[in-house]
């Protein structure tokens, strides 16, 4: 295997998890009043300022992992974002039929996010 093979998989392991919360934090720009109006029936306080609070985490901290910087904080702040943005977000258990299946997907897709996340923060130390 050549010598620099782990740290060119480890770069594109960053890439692609903290690219896709950089992704993820600038379509819900796009979103926001959506999204804003469903947290907020979710009884979130303050669910636009939450909802921009999450956005510049999503996209600062996914940014981080990608540049390698501070990469176990930023995996830790995203860890915690997952597991408070999943079961808002990815609720199938108050959906039935094809509504259910697809937040299920979700909730098993951020579940497996959280896992990566966890994997380059034992990686980092």
């Amino acid at each position: 295997m050549p010598a620099d093979l782990p740290s060119t998989l480890l770069f594109l392991g960053r890439l692609l998890l903290g690219g896709a919360f950089v992704f993820a934090g600038l379509r819900n720009i796009q979103n926001a009043a959506f999204l804003t109006g469903l947290m907020a029936a979710r009884g979130v306080p303050q669910a636009r300022l939450a909802l921009w609070a999450g956005i510049v985490l999503q996209v600062i901290a996914g940014a981080l992992v990608v540049a390698g910087l501070w990469v176990t904080l930023a995996c830790a702040v995203l860890v915690l974002f997952l597991i408070a943005a999943t079961p808002m977000f990815h609720n199938f258990w108050d959906h039935q039929g094809p509504d259910r299946a697809a937040r299920i997907n979700g909730f098993v897709g951020n579940v497996a996010l959280t896992g990566g996340f966890l994997a380059l923060i034992a990686q980092s130390l």
